[in-house]
């Protein structure tokens, strides 16, 4: 059988995912909030391109991290 079709290591998966989603809203929570400006409504509202891509990039460190934290 495929080790990941098991039901301990599929639970676990998904366990993992939704707590890496947390951890990872959380982190754009607390950055939101350190920020001078409203980072939604720059970059949606005002289509700050510029601003974007920093969160993007803000987006895939926090993605980054969490993933290792959990991997490891």
């Amino acid at each position: 059988m495929v080790e990941w079709l098991k039901p301990g290591a599929f639970i676990g998966s998904i366990v993992f995912a939704l707590i890496g989603v947390v951890i990872f809203w959380l982190c754009f929570i607390i950055i939101d909030k350190i920020t001078p400006y409203n980072l939604w409504e720059e970059i949606v509202e005002k289509q700050n391109v510029a601003l974007g891509l920093v969160v993007a990039a803000m987006c895939l460190g926090i993605s980054i991290i969490v993933a290792a934290a959990i991997h490891g």
